[in-house]
């Protein structure tokens, strides 16, 4: 800190020494905006501010003066400090404030409040900054599956990789999140925080991270506020940076996109259980309602887990579809991989066709487009529409008729956008499928002669049972095999 020096007598100054105006002028020279709480003024001071900032063309100023009551100001002071606020306000660069001693406290909490938006800012710019050039930084303590590396980048954690890859080879094979959550509990792996009891919000954080196919979306989270410095989600109020290959990947980017379509695909059909890999996997032929698992002998060495229509004994009227062990299941899944290897070639010319024929987007695509302009014109019509009704005096129930029936046109050219929309994102996630069963398939071995979890969240995506011998496997990319 420079020590200042005051100029009036009796004290002077000596040879070297800064005085409080030198250091004053150092700073208008370098400022375009400048506050200034003071306590007392005299005339003559104010003459050399407004000199100041005519001399440095200051760009905005304010002048608080806070330890007089109005009245008690001297005469001159009083009359050119209100001489000068008038000639601030009329050029539109500041003013002058005189207050009560009492509120000069508000004054001075203003400017540190002032002092800390503009540190806030300065650190913002920097994390801004650092994303717009691609340095990614994240909590690590509480990161699973990366440590930080001597770079400063995301280094995997070998063994912490381990429960990632096992999150997405569950999810996949069928279950929920929180059947996940469940189930990492059961098995004593800690959470990423450290903690014994796993959440399925975590699961899903985890399922939904794009760092563990290797990129990076940064600024995912803002702080609007400098006072209270809450984060809130970033929907476009700032620009956020997505890079692509910025470090090693845990999981295949393939898996990873293939597991956000599962999600999409699991909240369209609704009802999703998945406390089990066959849960919400088995449909009753008769009533179409989903198979539920039921233990049969709980307490005896006879116990086993068998498969029901959930509705088999709640209706007067009983489904007769059969129920099925999972072993039961199992046998018939194999009996299809059996299927689908012997006429694997003609199944994958025909998978092809299908591909092309029921996934194109083209003219959906089209419809948006045509949608899109519509809504456009409709809410023009609203919003004229009311302009007119606050600039010309009308009817209000005619106006309320008329924008009742422009609404509605508008809700309804959305509606069909939506859907339309909805759509195309249907057939984006069934043309990946095709092209994943379709890999699927020509990896598949010459024999398969077991039950293999992955392949049955792979490839299956129901099951429909008519009979123990009528057993249709409907398969991800809509083909229907009968067990």
């Amino acid at each position: 800190m420079k020590l200042l020096y005051s100029d009036m007598l009796p004290l002077g100054t000596k040879e070297g020494q800064t005085t409080i105006l030198d250091a004053v002028k150092e700073q208008f020279k370098n400022a375009d905006r400048v506050e200034i709480a003071v306590g007392y003024i005299s005339a003559a001071s104010l003459t050399e501010l407004e000199n100041l900032v005519e001399q440095y063309g200051i760009g905005r100023i304010r002048l608080t003066i806070g330890m007089y009551f109005i009245e008690g100001m001297p005469e001159g002071s009083y009359h050119l400090a209100l001489k000068l606020n008038q000639k601030w306000l009329d050029s539109g660069i500041g003013e002058i404030r005189m207050v009560k001693g009492e509120l000069l406290i508000t004054i001075m909490s203003s400017l540190a409040q002032e002092e800390s938006r503009s540190i806030s800012e300065n650190v913002t710019w920097g994390h801004r900054k650092r994303m717009a050039d691609g340095k990614v930084s994240v909590a690590y303590s509480n990161f699973l599956g990366y440590d930080k590396g001597e770079n400063g980048n995301l280094v995997v954690n070998r063994e912490q990789a381990k429960v990632v890859k096992l999150i997405y080879g569950e999810f996949i094979a069928g279950l929920s999140c929180h059947a996940i959550a469940e189930k990492l509990t059961k098995m004593g792996i800690k959470t990423p925080r450290g903690k014994d009891v796993w959440s399925q919000t975590t699961v899903r954080a985890i399922l939904t991270n794009e760092k563990y196919k290797g990129d990076a979306l940064l600024q995912k989270t803002y702080t609007p506020d400098f006072l209270t410095k809450k984060q809130v989600t970033n929907h476009g109020e700032v620009p956020q940076y997505y890079v692509t290959s910025n470090h090693e990947a845990i999981i295949e980017p393939e898996i990873f996109d293939r597991v956000q379509d599962m999600m999409k695909q699991r909240g369209y059909r609704g009802g999703y259980s998945g406390i089990t890999i066959f849960s919400s996997r088995i449909v009753c032929g008769e009533c179409g309602g989903w198979y539920g698992s039921k233990v049969w002998h709980s307490t005896d060495k006879y116990r086993r887990v068998i498969w029901q229509c959930n509705a088999k004994f709640k209706e007067k009227k009983h489904c007769r579809t059969p129920h099925l062990t999972e072993d039961e299941i199992k046998v018939a899944f194999v009996r299809v991989m059996g299927k689908l290897t012997t006429d694997r070639a003609m199944i994958l010319e025909e998978l092809r066709e299908d591909q092309a024929m029921l996934t194109g987007t083209e003219d959906l695509e089209k419809e948006q487009k045509r949608l899109a302009e519509q809504m456009n014109v409709d809410a023009d019509a609203v919003q004229e529409a009311i302009a007119e009704n606050a600039r010309v005096a009308q009817n209000q129930e005619e106006y309320s008729i008329r924008y009742e029936a422009l609404s509605a046109r508008f809700q309804e050219t959305k509606d069909k956008y939506d859907a339309v929309t909805i759509e195309i994102a249907q057939r984006g996630i069934r043309r990946r499928e095709f092209g994943r069963f379709i890999h699927s398939l020509e990896a598949l071995p010459e024999m398969v002669t077991e039950f293999s979890e992955e392949l049955w969240g792979s490839l299956v995506d129901h099951v429909t049972v008519h009979s123990k011998d009528n057993i249709v496997f409907t398969l991800t990319s809509g083909m229907e095999i009968n067990a």
